[in-house]
């Protein structure tokens, strides 16, 4: 069946586009993988319930829950409760601690899924953090109860320590002192001021060198806790940096959703794993490409995985926080959940330009899974836009 719809361009013409992409089959099974592939999981908002989305956004628990059961039959492991799920940006940490038990418990009941718990200190105030010790409370009250869950967890960067901190040593003592702490071992996470402005200068310095010996003195004095480090600062000369000198055993994920393709294939010595926030986008290409992978196949795994990068590149263009529009649009056409609602209405945070380039990326890169559904739904959103 012939796809056509009009779409507006950059130009703000609007001009007719037909669908050119083949969906991809999903597997009887999930796939086995040799590169450790987290997907950065969304959130689904409850429209009917959402009577306060700024302060208070209602999940559609059941919607959210289903979409990690889509990542899992996929093979993918879930970072569970990260900045795609917008925490700081509509999800405080009531609503994440709600979601990482629900989504441990929903994890139980699944033969072989896996998921890691973003632990961060967004309860605490960037304005209300005095010392590093209040800073370290927070940590402990998120940590303390992902492991009281059974979870293991990803230590996110904290806007509290980027405000307080005033050396690198703040940074040590900080994080030292939680590690020690932990009864699993942690993913760290070094998240770029272009995903969260409030972290410029994250590690104590501005300059990626003098961070890079700050992370590398962390992992060092915790080498026992430390199970990697998710890099995402969109630069692949950063992450390959950092890889080739972390310590044996300690492992380097990819958070780089512009340069993922090459850094998770490697360069015949070294490569990255992957925690990446387009794979909840992307999930039956990344799936079906990391199969191959696994295989030795690596031109198929190109093939199939590099005409994702241009769509990645688009939702996380600048001002890149707010790439998460971008996912949840591609949820929305593929059937995931019934409308295209974000908390704190944050799906305002893109113009109709920007969805419909995302649109024609995503058929081009065989990411419409149903494109009857996917028309239609464009055509509305159009409709809405007075298109």
């Amino acid at each position: 069946m012939t796809h056509t719809l009009k779409l507006p361009d950059q130009d703000s013409a609007i001009c007719d586009y037909k669908l050119i992409g083949t969906p991809i089959a999903f597997p009887a099974s999930p796939p086995v993988f040799n590169r450790i592939a987290y997907a950065a999981a969304h959130i689904v908002s409850d429209p009917l319930r959402d009577s306060t989305p700024w302060g208070s956004p209602a999940i559609d628990w059941d919607a959210t829950l289903a979409f990690r059961h889509h990542l899992w039959s996929l093979g993918f492991k879930i970072a569970e409760a990260m900045d795609t799920a917008q925490r700081g940006m509509g999800v405080d940490w009531p609503v994440a601690r709600e979601l990482i038990r629900r989504s441990l418990a929903e994890s139980r009941t699944v033969p072989g899924a896996d998921l890691a718990c973003g632990a961060g200190t967004d309860q605490l105030a960037p304005e209300n953090a005095k010392t590093l010790q209040d800073v370290i409370d927070a940590y402990e009250t998120q940590i303390d109860f992902i492991e009281a869950e059974g979870g293991r967890a990803v230590m996110m960067a904290s806007r509290a320590l980027a405000r307080i901190a005033r050396s690198a040593e703040d940074y040590r003592a900080v994080y030292g002192n939680i590690l020690a702490q932990t009864r699993e071992k942690v993913v760290l996470h070094w998240l770029g001021d272009m995903f969260d402005p409030q972290l410029a200068g994250y590690w104590g310095s501005s300059s990626f060198d003098k961070a890079l010996e700050t992370v590398l003195a962390i992992i060092n004095d915790n080498r026992d806790k430390v199970e990697g480090i998710k890099i995402s600062l969109l630069d692949n000369a950063s992450e390959i940096e950092l890889r080739k000198r972390l310590p044996e055993g300690v492992l380097c994920f990819t958070g780089d959703d512009f340069n993922y393709a090459e850094l998770i294939e490697g360069d015949g010595e070294r490569y990255s794993h992957a925690l990446l926030g387009i794979f909840d986008a992307v999930a039956p290409s990344a799936s079906k490409a990391l199969a191959h992978l696994a295989k030795g196949e690596t031109q198929a795994f190109r093939s199939i995985i590099e005409p994702t990068v241009p769509l990645s590149r688009k939702i996380f263009e600048a001002p890149t926080q707010y790439y998460k529009a971008g996912v949840v649009f591609l949820a929305w056409l593929n059937g995931h959940q019934p409308h295209f609602i974000m908390p704190a209405g944050m799906q305002s945070a893109r113009g109709i330009v920007h969805y419909a380039d995302i649109f024609r990326l995503a058929d081009q890169a065989n990411v419409l899974d149903k494109p009857d559904l996917a028309v239609a739904r464009m055509t509305s959103l159009m409709q809405v836009y007075g298109l």
